[in-house]
Protein backbone atom coordinates (compact mmCIF):
# COMPACT_ATOMS: atom_id res chain seq x y z
CA UNK A 1 0.00 0.00 0.00
CA UNK A 2 3.01 2.29 -0.15
CA UNK A 3 2.52 5.23 -2.50
CA UNK A 4 5.30 7.13 -4.21
CA UNK A 5 5.61 9.75 -6.89
CA UNK A 6 6.13 7.93 -10.16
CA UNK A 7 6.33 8.87 -13.78
CA UNK A 8 3.78 6.86 -15.77
CA UNK A 9 5.52 3.85 -17.24
CA UNK A 10 4.23 1.45 -19.84
CA UNK A 11 5.23 -2.19 -19.77
CA UNK A 12 4.53 -4.80 -22.41
CA UNK A 13 3.85 -7.43 -19.77
CA UNK A 14 3.52 -7.84 -16.00
CA UNK A 15 6.17 -10.29 -14.75
CA UNK A 16 4.07 -11.92 -12.03
CA UNK A 17 1.12 -12.70 -14.32
CA UNK A 18 1.06 -16.23 -15.69
CA UNK A 19 1.01 -16.53 -19.47
CA UNK A 20 -2.53 -17.86 -19.71
CA UNK A 21 -5.46 -17.85 -17.32
CA UNK A 22 -7.68 -20.84 -16.41
CA UNK A 23 -10.49 -21.41 -18.91
CA UNK A 24 -13.25 -21.02 -16.32
CA UNK A 25 -14.38 -17.60 -15.06
CA UNK A 26 -11.76 -15.81 -17.13
CA UNK A 27 -12.99 -12.31 -16.32
CA UNK A 28 -12.98 -12.98 -12.57
CA UNK A 29 -9.48 -14.48 -12.75
CA UNK A 30 -8.15 -11.49 -14.70
CA UNK A 31 -9.66 -9.00 -12.25
CA UNK A 32 -8.25 -10.84 -9.23
CA UNK A 33 -4.82 -11.10 -10.83
CA UNK A 34 -4.70 -7.39 -11.66
CA UNK A 35 -5.96 -6.40 -8.22
CA UNK A 36 -3.15 -8.44 -6.66
CA UNK A 37 -0.57 -6.84 -8.95
CA UNK A 38 -1.70 -3.36 -7.85
CA UNK A 39 -2.27 -4.07 -4.15
CA UNK A 40 1.06 -5.89 -3.83
CA UNK A 41 2.87 -2.82 -5.16
CA UNK A 42 4.17 -4.43 -8.34
CA UNK A 43 2.41 -1.56 -10.08
CA UNK A 44 2.33 1.65 -8.02
CA UNK A 45 0.10 4.73 -8.15
CA UNK A 46 0.93 6.67 -11.31
CA UNK A 47 2.12 3.59 -13.19
CA UNK A 48 0.36 2.60 -16.41
CA UNK A 49 -0.93 -0.87 -17.19
CA UNK A 50 0.55 -2.54 -20.28
CA UNK A 51 -1.26 -1.86 -23.57
CA UNK A 52 -4.43 -3.82 -24.23
CA UNK A 53 -3.15 -6.17 -26.91
CA UNK A 54 -0.01 -7.52 -25.20
CA UNK A 55 -1.81 -7.73 -21.85
CA UNK A 56 -4.71 -9.71 -23.33
CA UNK A 57 -2.19 -12.01 -25.01
CA UNK A 58 -0.32 -12.49 -21.73
CA UNK A 59 -3.55 -13.47 -19.97
CA UNK A 60 -4.64 -15.57 -22.91
CA UNK A 61 -8.03 -13.84 -23.06
CA UNK A 62 -9.87 -11.81 -25.67
CA UNK A 63 -9.58 -8.04 -25.73
CA UNK A 64 -13.27 -7.90 -24.83
CA UNK A 65 -12.66 -9.87 -21.63
CA UNK A 66 -9.69 -7.66 -20.80
CA UNK A 67 -11.69 -4.45 -21.36
CA UNK A 68 -14.46 -5.68 -19.08
CA UNK A 69 -11.89 -6.65 -16.44
CA UNK A 70 -10.27 -3.21 -16.56
CA UNK A 71 -13.72 -1.67 -16.23
CA UNK A 72 -14.22 -3.68 -13.02
CA UNK A 73 -10.87 -2.35 -11.74
CA UNK A 74 -12.03 1.19 -12.50
CA UNK A 75 -15.26 0.60 -10.57
CA UNK A 76 -13.19 -0.53 -7.59
CA UNK A 77 -11.22 2.73 -7.77
CA UNK A 78 -7.88 1.06 -8.52
CA UNK A 79 -7.33 2.53 -11.99
CA UNK A 80 -8.44 5.40 -14.14
CA UNK A 81 -8.86 4.98 -17.90
CA UNK A 82 -8.19 8.08 -19.96
CA UNK A 83 -8.13 8.71 -23.68
CA UNK A 84 -4.53 8.98 -24.82
CA UNK A 85 -2.99 8.29 -21.43
CA UNK A 86 -3.83 4.63 -20.93
CA UNK A 87 -4.94 2.90 -17.74
CA UNK A 88 -3.28 4.55 -14.76
CA UNK A 89 -3.08 3.09 -11.25
CA UNK A 90 -4.80 5.37 -8.73
CA UNK A 91 -3.68 6.38 -5.19
CA UNK A 92 -4.83 4.09 -2.40
CA UNK A 93 -7.21 6.77 -1.08
CA UNK A 94 -9.33 6.17 -4.22
CA UNK A 95 -9.62 2.41 -3.68
CA UNK A 96 -12.85 0.85 -2.48
CA UNK A 97 -11.48 -0.86 0.61
CA UNK A 98 -14.84 -2.52 1.30
CA UNK A 99 -14.76 -4.40 -2.00
CA UNK A 100 -14.33 -8.13 -1.38
CA UNK A 101 -11.49 -8.65 -3.87
CA UNK A 102 -9.63 -5.49 -2.83
CA UNK A 103 -9.91 -6.10 0.91
CA UNK A 104 -8.91 -9.76 0.54
CA UNK A 105 -5.83 -8.75 -1.45
CA UNK A 106 -4.91 -6.01 1.03
CA UNK A 107 -4.93 -8.52 3.89
CA UNK A 108 -3.03 -11.14 1.88
CA UNK A 109 -0.22 -8.77 0.88
CA UNK A 110 0.23 -6.94 4.19
CA UNK A 111 3.14 -8.61 5.97
CA UNK A 112 3.04 -5.98 8.74
CA UNK A 113 -0.55 -6.95 9.65
CA UNK A 114 -1.36 -3.23 9.66
CA UNK A 115 -4.50 -3.78 7.59
CA UNK A 116 -5.81 -6.31 10.10
CA UNK A 117 -4.95 -3.88 12.90
CA UNK A 118 -7.01 -1.17 11.20
CA UNK A 119 -9.80 -3.60 10.38
CA UNK A 120 -10.03 -4.69 14.01
CA UNK A 121 -10.30 -1.10 15.23
CA UNK A 122 -13.07 -0.24 12.76
CA UNK A 123 -14.94 -3.45 13.51
CA UNK A 124 -14.57 -2.87 17.26
CA UNK A 125 -16.00 0.65 16.99
CA UNK A 126 -18.98 -0.54 14.98
CA UNK A 127 -19.76 -3.55 17.15
CA UNK A 128 -19.29 -1.49 20.32
CA UNK A 129 -21.92 0.98 19.15
CA UNK A 130 -24.28 -1.88 18.30
CA UNK A 131 -23.67 -3.54 21.68
CA UNK A 132 -24.60 -0.30 23.40
CA UNK A 133 -27.82 -0.06 21.42
CA UNK A 134 -28.59 -3.72 22.12
CA UNK A 135 -28.22 -3.05 25.86
CA UNK A 136 -30.72 -0.20 25.54
CA UNK A 137 -33.44 -1.95 23.53
CA UNK A 138 -33.11 -5.71 24.03
CA UNK A 139 -36.19 -7.69 25.04
CA UNK A 140 -36.26 -10.63 27.45
CA UNK A 141 -36.65 -13.04 24.53
CA UNK A 142 -33.68 -11.51 22.73
CA UNK A 143 -31.61 -11.71 25.89
CA UNK A 144 -32.54 -15.39 26.18
CA UNK A 145 -31.32 -16.01 22.61
CA UNK A 146 -28.03 -14.31 23.41
CA UNK A 147 -27.70 -16.33 26.62
CA UNK A 148 -28.17 -19.53 24.60
CA UNK A 149 -25.18 -18.72 22.37
CA UNK A 150 -23.10 -18.01 25.45
CA UNK A 151 -24.06 -21.42 26.84
CA UNK A 152 -22.97 -22.99 23.54
CA UNK A 153 -19.57 -21.35 23.99
CA UNK A 154 -19.28 -22.62 27.57
CA UNK A 155 -20.09 -26.14 26.45
CA UNK A 156 -17.56 -26.28 23.63
CA UNK A 157 -14.28 -24.97 25.04
CA UNK A 158 -12.54 -28.18 23.98
CA UNK A 159 -14.15 -28.23 20.53
CA UNK A 160 -12.65 -25.30 18.61
CA UNK A 161 -14.89 -25.39 15.49
CA UNK A 162 -18.04 -25.47 17.63
CA UNK A 163 -16.67 -22.83 20.00
CA UNK A 164 -15.74 -20.58 17.08
CA UNK A 165 -19.17 -20.96 15.47
CA UNK A 166 -20.87 -20.05 18.77
CA UNK A 167 -18.52 -17.08 19.14
CA UNK A 168 -19.54 -15.78 15.70
CA UNK A 169 -23.22 -16.40 16.49
CA UNK A 170 -22.91 -14.36 19.69
CA UNK A 171 -21.61 -11.35 17.75
CA UNK A 172 -24.21 -11.75 15.03
CA UNK A 173 -26.99 -11.91 17.62
CA UNK A 174 -25.79 -8.72 19.31
CA UNK A 175 -25.64 -6.93 15.97
CA UNK A 176 -29.04 -8.17 14.84
CA UNK A 177 -30.74 -7.06 18.07
CA UNK A 178 -29.29 -3.55 17.68
CA UNK A 179 -31.29 -3.03 14.48
CA UNK A 180 -28.47 -1.01 12.88
CA UNK A 181 -28.46 -2.69 9.48
CA UNK A 182 -25.74 -0.52 7.93
CA UNK A 183 -23.27 -0.98 10.78
CA UNK A 184 -24.08 -4.70 10.86
CA UNK A 185 -23.44 -5.07 7.12
CA UNK A 186 -20.09 -3.27 7.26
CA UNK A 187 -18.92 -5.13 10.37
CA UNK A 188 -19.98 -8.45 8.85
CA UNK A 189 -17.98 -7.80 5.66
CA UNK A 190 -14.90 -6.83 7.64
CA UNK A 191 -15.16 -9.88 9.90
CA UNK A 192 -15.75 -12.31 7.01
CA UNK A 193 -12.77 -11.02 5.03
CA UNK A 194 -10.53 -11.20 8.10
CA UNK A 195 -11.60 -14.76 8.94
CA UNK A 196 -10.59 -15.89 5.45
CA UNK A 197 -6.96 -15.10 6.30
CA UNK A 198 -4.80 -17.49 8.30
CA UNK A 199 -3.00 -14.41 9.60
CA UNK A 200 -6.15 -13.27 11.39
CA UNK A 201 -6.49 -16.53 13.30
CA UNK A 202 -2.87 -16.39 14.44
CA UNK A 203 -2.19 -18.41 17.55
CA UNK A 204 -5.14 -19.76 19.56
CA UNK A 205 -4.09 -21.95 22.52
CA UNK A 206 -6.79 -23.27 24.86
CA UNK A 207 -6.17 -20.50 27.40
CA UNK A 208 -7.21 -17.97 24.74
CA UNK A 209 -10.61 -19.67 24.45
CA UNK A 210 -11.14 -19.37 28.19
CA UNK A 211 -10.26 -15.68 28.12
CA UNK A 212 -12.52 -15.14 25.10
CA UNK A 213 -15.38 -16.79 26.97
CA UNK A 214 -14.83 -14.51 30.00
CA UNK A 215 -14.94 -11.47 27.73
CA UNK A 216 -18.19 -12.61 26.14
CA UNK A 217 -19.62 -13.16 29.61
CA UNK A 218 -18.68 -9.57 30.46
CA UNK A 219 -20.42 -8.29 27.33
CA UNK A 220 -23.49 -10.34 28.13
CA UNK A 221 -23.60 -9.06 31.72
CA UNK A 222 -23.65 -5.43 30.56
CA UNK A 223 -26.41 -6.15 28.05
CA UNK A 224 -28.41 -8.03 30.67
CA UNK A 225 -28.00 -5.05 33.03
CA UNK A 226 -29.00 -2.62 30.22
CA UNK A 227 -25.87 -0.51 30.85
CA UNK A 228 -25.21 0.83 27.37
CA UNK A 229 -21.91 2.61 28.01
CA UNK A 230 -20.48 -0.43 29.77
CA UNK A 231 -21.66 -2.68 26.92
CA UNK A 232 -19.87 -0.49 24.39
CA UNK A 233 -16.63 -0.60 26.38
CA UNK A 234 -16.84 -4.34 27.01
CA UNK A 235 -17.38 -5.15 23.34
CA UNK A 236 -14.66 -2.78 22.13
CA UNK A 237 -12.13 -4.13 24.62
CA UNK A 238 -12.99 -7.74 23.76
CA UNK A 239 -12.48 -7.34 20.00
CA UNK A 240 -9.21 -5.41 20.34
CA UNK A 241 -7.80 -7.65 23.08
CA UNK A 242 -8.80 -10.86 21.27
CA UNK A 243 -6.99 -9.71 18.12
CA UNK A 244 -3.88 -8.75 20.08
CA UNK A 245 -3.81 -12.20 21.71
CA UNK A 246 -3.92 -13.92 18.32
CA UNK A 247 -1.68 -11.48 16.50
CA UNK A 248 1.68 -12.87 15.46
CA UNK A 249 4.67 -11.02 16.97
CA UNK A 250 6.28 -8.24 14.93
CA UNK A 251 9.78 -8.43 13.51
CA UNK A 252 11.29 -7.73 16.96
CA UNK A 253 9.40 -10.69 18.41
CA UNK A 254 7.01 -8.53 20.40
CA UNK A 255 3.25 -8.32 20.18
CA UNK A 256 1.90 -4.99 19.11
CA UNK A 257 0.33 -2.87 21.87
Amino acid sequence: MVERASSAKELNRIPSIQTRMPAQRLGVAVVEALVNVIVSGELLPGDTLPPELPLSQQFGVSRTVLRESVKRLEEKGLVSVGQGRGTVVQPTRNWNMMDRVVLTALIAHDDSLGVLDELSIVRARLEAAMAGETARIRSDDQLAALRATLEDMRGSLDDYPTFSAADVQFHETVMAISGNRLAESIARVLFERARESARYHGTTPHAFHEQTLREHEAVFATIEASTADAAEQAMYSHIIDAWQRRRFPDHQGRRRR
